[in-house]
Order: C-alpha cells, then sequence, then structure tokens
C-alpha cells in the first residue's frame, strides 16, 4: 500500500457528526499515536477515517507487525462512558477549546470536559504547588487564588492534595480548572471527590485527554502538567521541592513562552527549596496577587498566550522554540519510520547515568531542531526521565 508522502497544509475541519467524532477517537486512542502522530496523519491523509485506514500500512512500513488501529466498538464505548459522566469532547477546532491552549506544541487533540467550558475563554493563571504543603503555602495559595479571581482570572490547577486544593478551593466563586491526569470521571485522589463535583456544580470545569475510566499513574502526570501551563498565562509555584512535578510545570511553562513565578520560601524548609531555586534562576518573586498582576501587565504585548491563532482549526506545528502554530507553515514531514529510528537512537545512548541533554544532541550528530521534540515524546511516554541542570536519564 503506498502512503501519501505530500502533506496537506489544509486546516483541521471540526468533527461535526458522531461518526467523525467516533473516527478521531479511534485515530487517537490507536497504539503509538499520540497528538504529535496524530496531527502528522491528518495533515497527510486529510481526515481520521482515511488516516485510519493508512495506519497498518504505515506501521507495517515502520516495522511493526500485526498492527491493528483502535476499533469503532472501543471508541463507541467510551463515548457512551463520557455521555453517562456528563462529560462532552471539545476537539480542537471547537470554538470551547481553550485558546492558550492551542499556542502549545501538540496541543490534546481533544479534551473530555465536564462543566461549563464556556469559562475556557476567560484569561487564566495556573497556581501548583507541593501535595505536604505548609499552613502557611495553603495560606498563600488561597489568598492568591481569591485575589487573581477577582481579579477576573481563572484559576487552573491539578487536582491534587495541598496547594492545588486550597488554589481550587478559593477560586470556587470566581472559576476554577481542574485538570485530570486520569479519566475525566476518575476522581482522584478519593478526598477530593467533593471538590471535583462542586468545580463542576459551581460554574467551573474537568478536563482530561486521557481516555474515560483511566486511573492515574505516575507517567500521565507530565503529559497534565503541560496541559496545566498551556491554558495559563503564567504559572505561580507557591511550594515545591527540589525534584517534584510543579518543577516540571514550571519547566513545561518556560518551553511554551509562559510566564514562571514563585512564592520564596525558608532555606531550611525543603518544601521550598524548588521555589527557592526558581527564582535563583530567574522566576519572579511573588509576594501577593499583585505581583502577578503587575508581570502579566508587562508581559501582554509579547506574550501570544493571550492571542488567537490565526486560524483556529490550522494543524499545530512542533517549533523548534516556544511559538504559537502558525496557519500555513508546512507541518512536520518527519515520517513514523524516522521517528522511531531517532527515539531508539536517543534510547540507545541514554542509561541510568545522567548525560546532559546538549552533549547527547552532540552525540548524535543531529540538530536541536530534530532532537528536542522526540526528547519530549520520550520524556511524556515516560521512556526518559529530565533531571535538574538539563541532564537526562533512560527510565527504568
Amino acid at each position: 500500500m503506498t502512503v501519501d508522502s505530500h502533506p496537506s497544509t489544509h486546516p483541521l475541519l471540526p468533527p461535526t457528526t458522531e461518526d467523525d467524532r467516533a473516527s478521531w477517537l479511534r485515530l487517537l486512542r490507536s497504539r503509538r499515536v499520540g497528538p504529535a502522530t496524530f496531527y502528522r496523519l491528518m495533515a497527510e491523509h486529510g481526515s481520521a477515517p482515511a488516516a485510519l485506514d493508512a495506519l497498518p500500512a504505515i506501521a507495517r512500513n515502520a516495522g511493526v507487525k500485526d498492527y491493528h488501529p483502535s476499533t469503532d466498538a472501543a471508541a463507541r464505548a467510551e463515548m457512551d462512558a463520557a455521555k453517562k459522566a456528563g462529560a462532552r469532547m471539545i476537539c480542537l477546532p471547537d470554538p470551547d477549546y481553550p485558546i492558550a491552549l492551542r499556542g502549545i506544541s501538540d496541543p490534546p487533540p481533544l479534551l473530555w470536559a465536564v462543566g461549563e467550558a464556556e469559562i475556557c475563554p476567560r484569561p487564566a493563571i495556573a497556581l501548583v504547588g507541593a501535595r505536604n504543603a505548609s499552613s502557611l503555602g495553603t495560606r498563600m495559595a488561597r489568598a492568591l487564588s481569591a485575589e487573581l479571581g477577582e481579579a477576573g482570572k481563572v484559576i487552573v490547577s491539578g487536582l491534587a492534595r495541598g496547594i492545588d486544593t486550597a488554589a481550587h478551593l478559593a477560586a470556587l466563586e470566581n472559576g476554577t480548572v481542574a485538570v485530570m491526569a486520569g479519566g475525566v470521571d476518575v476522581l482522584y485522589p478519593a478526598e477530593n471527590a467533593r471538590l471535583a463535583n462542586d468545580i463542576c456544580d459551581r460554574g467551573g470545569l474537568r478536563i482530561s485527554e486521557q481516555p474515560m475510566g483511566l486511573t492515574p499513574q505516575a507517567r500521565h502526570f507530565p503529559r497534565r502538567n503541560r496541559i496545566i501551563s498551556g491554558m495559563a498565562l503564567a504559572v505561580v509555584v507557591v511550594e515545591a521541592a527540589a525534584k517534584s512535578g510543579s518543577l516540571i510545570t514550571a519547566r513545561t511553562a518556560l518551553d511554551q513562552g509562559r510566564e514562571v513565578l514563585a512564592v520564596p520560601g525558608h532555606p531550611f524548609d525543603a518544601r521550598a527549596a524548588g521555589c527557592n531555586m526558581l527564582i535563583r534562576d530567574g522566576a519572579l518573586l511573588v509576594r501577593s496577587a499583585n505581583d502577578v498582576l503587575e508581570t502579566l501587565e508587562t508581559a501582554a504585548p509579547r506574550d501570544h498566550a493571550t492571542k488567537a491563532p490565526c486560524d483556529s482549526g490550522a494543524i499545530p506545528q512542533r517549533p523548534a522554540c516556544p511559538a504559537p502554530p502558525q496557519a500555513n507553515a508546512p507541518p512536520e514531514t518527519r515520517s513514523l519510520r524516522e521517528t522511531a529510528e531517532l527515539h531508539r537512537r536517543i534510547l540507545d545512548r541514554l542509561g541510568p547515568s545522567p548525560l546532559a541533554e546538549d552533549q547527547l544532541i552532540r552525540d548524535l550528530s543531529a540538530s536541536a531542531h530534530r532532537v528536542a521534540p522526540a526528547l519530549l515524546e520520550l520524556e511524556l511516554e515516560g521512556r526518559v526521565h529530565r533531571q535538574p541542570g538539563g541532564l537526562l536519564s533512560r527510565s527504568k
């Protein structure tokens, strides 16, 4: 079977029928198809059904035997589960899709949403931090969340214990979005089940890119974190240890061109070590909500996150540096075979001992433009672990 190697540059058309949405879901849930591959296949073949037809031949050419796309029955079952949970599918070209999230590299092609999606166009601030937060940390999170909400900002966080919980609770009156690491119908942690329901009952929103019914695992949280930062104009870290998910969110925010701010803490408090490191490395220090608002006013003219793309249905491109997708830019042409080969070379070079990213790029004799997207894909898949100081290692 011959596969079209000349990608189309036409915009994504929103799936308007139940069959269209099932095809999108089938393509995205097919093995080895993440957001980057989804957009590449849509660009090359023009529609989800055409991409699904081509997938077995593409996989076979890439050395994958006995490949079968996700079935229509599986897609329909997930859609039925979503209906029972009161969730609806929001696809990238849909008007309710978060505008700022469209501007990141490889935004989720679709989101499951429970609650009021109309909250998405409002400007958002992400508040994240430690699960084992101190009393001072939770007080600070509540104060920031309430004051930013009163200033018209939606608070985005991850529904985790500690700082996330405090931020959501204080934002219930003014609007908050909980980004889930698992299925949007899996209320995790269980102790926040009431909060999760209160968010939706009081005008907020729960969203997830994961399948319905999926219980979150460790590898799902970095993917969740990129959505938290991608929806926001800025990320505020209230408390974070030196190695924590909140620092992953901060790093992702920097990659996406967002502002990163941090609340300082006592040098002897391990829960503040990550925040102090961020401030040392250039993050803006936060004493009150005014610091965040002033930063946004200063950054607004250069912040692409506040702007909608030229064409809301344009197929997103993977930029070399953080930048909004260009509606008329040619999509990446790296084939599945080339992607698999680059992934293999990267994993062959990495081991349990950390290796500097620039050294890895030199060892591969490849450009950073090619290696960086592949590293992100492997990191999101949980196959590569990124450590402080630009060091990489292969996950166990």
